[in-house]
């Protein structure tokens, strides 16, 4: 109950700020201050709330494919971008592992230790997952306006990886792109515990996962960079 009154609270706040920014005149500086603002402001929003996801969905689905089903539903109807904070951190917890809500965490706290070490308000924060799609991909592969789920491969440890068709832009020249959610059993439902996405022909990208954006210049909870992560995992003399 606490957490959702100071969840109110910081959405009226937001609210008054949202409201300022459009009778600003509009400039680099000020546009750069208000998406470091709104971010730090996400960030305080999905600690307030706590660790919903933990607790079993309601009516979960027994099957992976329908539970991937009903988090792309969600996924096509809200179009999240970056770490789902408030609301949508409240749908989508639920479909997810602990595993993977715990990697969610650390890569919150790696974005706060990133503006702990970048004061400078005018400077874009460097973490790969902040303009992505968690579960479908960056640039216009944020805003799927159809999804399709056309089978579940069972893996030998136990997992499913349940392939998705997704569809952005006009009927008449859509782009298509497949995802792979990998579903693992939790108190006797499935939940997803990361996201491939798949080479794409088209954009020429390399296949990718989730667990990789999430965890990239961070080592846990500290921000590294890019640079100094490669470093750390170049093999040793």
């Amino acid at each position: 109950m606490a957490a959702c009154r100071l969840l109110c609270r910081w959405h009226l706040l937001l609210q008054a700020q949202s409201d300022s920014f459009i009778t600003q005149a509009h400039s680099p500086v000020n546009d750069m201050n208000s998406l470091r603002w709104i971010i730090l402001l996400q960030f305080t929003t999905i600690s307030a709330i706590g660790q919903p996801g933990q607790s079993k969905a309601p009516g979960a689905p027994k099957q992976p494919e329908a539970t991937v089903r009903s988090l792309y539903r969600e996924v096509v109807a809200r179009h999240p971008v970056g770490i789902p904070g408030g609301a949508d951190k409240n749908v989508f917890a639920p479909y997810l592992s602990k595993s993977l809500l715990r990697r969610i965490d650390l890569a919150v706290a790696c974005g706060k230790d990133w503006y702990r070490q970048h004061p400078d308000p005018n400077l874009k924060p460097e973490f790969a997952w902040l303009e992505f799609g968690l579960f479908t991909g960056g640039n216009e592969q944020v805003a799927p306006r159809a999804f399709h789920v056309e089978r579940a491969q069972p893996q030998k440890d136990g997992s499913f990886r349940v392939y998705v068709r997704l569809t952005w832009g006009s009927p008449a020249e859509p782009w298509i792109w497949h995802v792979a959610a990998i579903a693992v059993q939790e108190n006797g439902h499935f939940v997803i515990d990361d996201v491939i996405f798949l080479k794409e022909e088209k954009t020429g990208e390399d296949e990718s996962r989730l667990s990789e954006i999430l965890t990239a210049g961070c080592n846990g909870p500290r921000w590294i960079g890019y640079r100094d992560q490669r470093s750390d995992s170049s093999p040793k003399d």
